[in-house]
């Protein structure tokens, strides 16, 4: 029997944009070297979602191309609404808003996407075959439009979590609901992307795991409807936050032990850089990053092997 995958995903984008509202720098580019090198000592191959910033970046483009040309590694698109071409505001401001790609008329989807697909493609030289949508934000349209553009896999999806209680256009209804969603892959059906369907677009969730148990759960929500507060119950990611090394674990484990196939883990590409994000702000909070990084890989290269999305999209294909 195979080992399950390890699909290592990283949002590719600019500096601190939790934070930066008015400007975007890309200086995090610098700081991607080091992560892959550490990824390849493991022989896990990072899939660098891309967007508009990170894409006209010379530096991170020839970080990139080096990736392709030497198989260590996928390239695939991540876009932005706000600041990705062709521009069309939405809000008052955008940049603070930061509103969903699926917010804006159907039309205005449309050209980003087909902009960023072409941009990207041409700047990398290869099909682009993976996506995850900024600000996790996805539905039908959005799948479908994927379908067209010639993409295979997308990893948008976020179990147990609503992001509806996470605005983008003050005036909208916040972001996707996934709390419903399939936890492991699926091919989804075009008209529901809730549910399992005959698409060629097979869907990659995050690897995500409730913080406490169901009873606790129902308990905690009734609690906040009381207090008059909405949000989804508590979960933890695959994903760093410093210092969460066990935890990280106990999520990979308990989705092995679930029975999946892959595991799925995700940082932004400015988090590997001092300040580029509020959570590892200072070069002792990278160096911690760093040492829960290569505890974890260790852990997992025993269990796991690295594949990029693409890889994992052509072993489903060829087990249907």
């Amino acid at each position: 029997m195979s080992k399950p995958a390890f699909i290592i995903t990283i949002d590719t984008e600019g500096d601190n944009l939790w934070q930066n509202h008015d400007r975007i720098s890309t200086k995090n580019t610098h700081y991607l070297p080091r992560f892959q090198a550490l990824c390849e000592k493991y022989a896990f191959k990072p899939v660098y979602l891309t967007n508009y910033e990170m894409a006209i970046d010379p530096d991170y483009v020839a970080f990139a191309r080096d990736v392709i040309a030497r198989e260590t590694g996928e390239i695939g698109m991540h876009l932005h609404a706000w600041n990705s071409p062709p521009l069309e505001p939405l809000t008052d401001d955008d940049w603070r808003h930061k509103p969903y790609l699926i917010e804006y008329p159907a039309e205005h989807i449309r050209s980003k996407v087909e902009f960023m697909t072409h941009l990207l493609e041409e700047t990398f030289q290869t099909k682009m075959l993976s996506h995850r949508a900024g600000r996790w934000a996805f539905n039908e349209y959005y799948a479908a439009l994927l379908i067209e553009f010639g993409y295979v896999v997308d990893c948008s999806v976020t179990p147990k979590v609503n992001w509806q209680y996470s605005p983008g256009n003050p005036k909208g209804s916040g972001g996707t609901n996934y709390t419903d969603f399939p936890e492991q892959s699926y091919f989804i059906d075009e008209r529901n992307i809730a549910k399992k369907g005959n698409s060629p677009l097979l869907e990659v969730p995050m690897t995500i795991q409730y913080k406490h148990s169901a009873v606790m759960n129902a308990f905690k929500q009734g609690y906040d409807r009381l207090r008059g507060k909405r949000r989804s119950p508590s979960v933890h990611w695959l994903r760093p936050s410093g210092g969460n090394v066990e935890m990280m674990k106990r999520v990979a484990q308990k989705s092995l032990d679930e029975g999946h196939d892959y595991v799925e883990f995700m940082l932004h590409s400015s988090e590997f850089m001092p300040g580029g994000s509020p959570t590892f702000s200072t070069e002792q909070h990278i160096e911690t990053l760093y040492q829960d990084l290569e505890q974890l890989f260790s852990w997992l290269s025993k269990r796991t092997v690295g594949k990029t999305l693409a890889e994992y999209y052509r072993d489903k294909v060829a087990k249907k």
